[in-house]
């Protein structure tokens, strides 16, 4: 097996001043204080914004993946503030109206010609690296090497169609990406999974009865019961989220602290690169792993193919596709940075970091002005 690390300066794109902050620190803070960041406000994670206060944004899901990744992170003794950076920065790149509006935006740049598309994971790399402009010589945000291999190696296999050679061969697809980022790649799995239960239950579309015959669901409604807690009460579901995410949080860093333990790694594992042969050591228990997968196609089934939820990802499919029309048509609506960049730039991908940078409600808006 070999290992290497992606912590040396010259791997990082950029000088970077130096402060009281790690570089990882300062990684974190420039994606906070980001407009991208902030747009993660109103963007869909399942339900729309407007349909109530309680509900996941892009924004909230972001936090609570971070919170997640670095509390797995702090406990297996790695680098904590890569991991919040990698979670915060991991879903920048998404559009308006969740992954309907990324399957909107791919499918418009195919039938234009394009041949790679939109791919949301790409487009957080592309809005940390060229979309957001904080410098004067520079675009980007200045982050180090390790968080942005993070972006780019979202999922095996790290070779993709779209990702342009340059990006090949700098992030070394060869290697899996740092143990950091493969935890964020979990902790992200177990934020959604967590919420969008607690946010279906919430609103009504699915019960706990839905999803009783998953043993995973069936053991936490058995220990939020033996706490004596009426399953009517608005606690029951709160302390279901709870143990569903301490149990699924357990369970990986103990499975991983088993897996690392076998692996030939320095005594500071932090940033840690293996061979992409070498089988990935943050994971799951198998008995848990099975019970998610599980419980992923209940909730496809009963949840994001809900009615409800179907008709209103309909309407941002529309919508995003008749903004994409009306800009192609007339180059005139889209803003003046947009309009400046078509002198260099192709014109589909404008338009579409245009309308990626969209919020539901910017969206929204747009859309009824023009139509």
């Amino acid at each position: 097996m070999t290992y290497r690390s992606n912590i040396k300066p010259e791997d990082r794109f950029h000088p970077f001043e130096a402060d009281f902050r790690n570089p990882w620190r300062r990684d974190r803070d420039r994606i906070i204080h980001s407009s991208a960041f902030r747009r993660l406000e109103y963007k869909t994670q399942v339900f729309i914004n407007s349909e109530g206060d309680y509900y996941r944004t892009r924004l909230t899901h972001s936090l609570e993946a971070s919170q997640i990744a670095r509390t797995i992170s702090s406990e297996l003794g790695l680098n904590e503030a890569l991991a919040e950076a990698i979670a915060l920065a991991h879903d920048l790149g998404h559009t308006p109206f969740g992954h309907v509006g990324g399957e909107a935006l791919d499918e418009l740049l195919k039938e234009h010609g394009s041949a790679h598309g939109f791919e949301h994971n790409f487009q957080s790399f592309r809005v940390v690296t060229a979309l957001e402009h904080r410098y004067p010589n520079f675009p980007g945000l200045n982050l180090t090497y390790a968080t942005l291999e993070g972006l780019i190696k979202h999922s095996f296999p790290y070779r993709k169609s779209f990702l342009p050679e340059a990006i090949t061969t700098q992030f070394q697809l060869d290697y899996h990406p740092s143990l950091e980022a493969m935890i964020v790649d979990k902790a992200d799995e177990i934020a959604y999974i967590s919420a969008d239960i607690d946010d279906g239950i919430q609103c009504g579309l699915i019960s706990f009865s839905d999803l009783a015959d998953n043993p995973l669901v069936d053991a936490i409604l058995a220990r939020v019961r033996s706490e004596g807690i009426d399953q009517a009460s608005e606690i029951f579901r709160l302390r279901f989220t709870t143990h569903l995410i301490s149990t699924l949080i357990t369970d990986l860093i103990d499975t991983t602290r088993r897996e690392l333990a076998t692996l030939d790694l320095p005594t500071q594992p932090a940033c840690a690169l293996l061979e992409a042969t070498t089988p990935v050591p943050v994971r799951f228990s198998p008995s848990l792993a099975t019970a998610l997968k599980q419980l992923k196609k209940e909730l496809f089934h009963k949840l994001y193919r809900h009615e409800t939820i179907l008709r209103r990802m309909h309407f941002g499919r529309v919508c995003i596709r008749g903004i994409f029309k009306a800009c192609f048509e007339d180059e005139g609506i889209l803003p003046a940075t947009y309009r400046q960049q078509l002198e260099h730039r192709n014109k589909n991908r404008v338009i579409a970091d245009f309308i990626a940078s969209l919020t539901d409600r910017s969206a929204e808006k747009l859309y009824r002005e023009l139509y």
